[in-house]
């Protein structure tokens, strides 16, 4: 990862830690993921020639750096979607000192809404960071906009398994989809969509 880059992560990783540290309203707390997790994000959309990523909930836009950063290197991008004005403008600032600004496309909007206008197969991963009781009611978009092959990857799968396990659930007896849990970071919990390939191999 380019230096200046890296300097910018750990400021956003600087501001997140003071901001949450004093900030107890939920719509004002960064909850960015971990470096490690961000890491992790990055090597994944390289392994998947994740060229169509979605990002669920952008915050300051920290992870979505990683996962754009790592887009760029595969000729793809990021769209990314947050609702509330506060962290939009944040988000903003961070993407135009980023060098990363031509490869993401900020939305802001409900994220339900997105998935229901966003075509079938539109994604080749959707990294979802958002709000974890809205989830289960995603599902069915969720699956549809992900192309065959394609991987979903949730966060908070460990730091909060009681919010997470309605949708865990749902998804792990989905037989489209093969699951894991990976604990790295907060926990991710991922799931990939069974590719028409897989069984004509079997």
């Amino acid at each position: 990862m380019a230096d200046p880059l890296d300097k910018l992560l750990t400021e956003l990783e600087q501001f997140g830690k003071a901001n949450d540290g004093t900030t107890t309203g939920r719509p004002h707390r960064m909850l960015n993921i971990t470096r490690d997790t961000g890491e992790f994000l990055a090597v994944l959309v390289r392994a998947a020639v994740a060229r169509r990523v979605l990002e669920i909930g952008t915050s300051n836009g920290y992870s979505t750096l990683w996962l754009a950063s790592a887009a760029r290197a595969i000729g793809g991008a990021v769209t990314t979607v947050e609702v509330s004005d506060y962290k939009i403008g944040l988000a903003k600032a961070t993407f135009a000192r980023s060098g990363l600004a031509a490869c993401i496309t900020l939305v802001q909007d409900d994220a339900g809404r997105l998935l229901q206008r966003s075509a079938d197969g539109a994604f080749d991963l959707v990294f979802l960071d958002s709000e974890r009781s809205a989830y289960p009611e995603w599902w069915p978009d969720l699956k549809r906009v992900l192309r065959p092959g394609g991987l979903l990857v949730v966060d908070n799968a460990t730091s909060h398994p009681a919010e997470m396990a309605p949708f865990v659930a749902l998804v792990s007896t989905d037989a489209a989809f093969v699951t894991s849990l990976v604990p790295v970071g907060n926990g991710e919990f991922l799931a990939v969509k069974a590719d028409q390939g897989w069984s004509d191999r079997t």
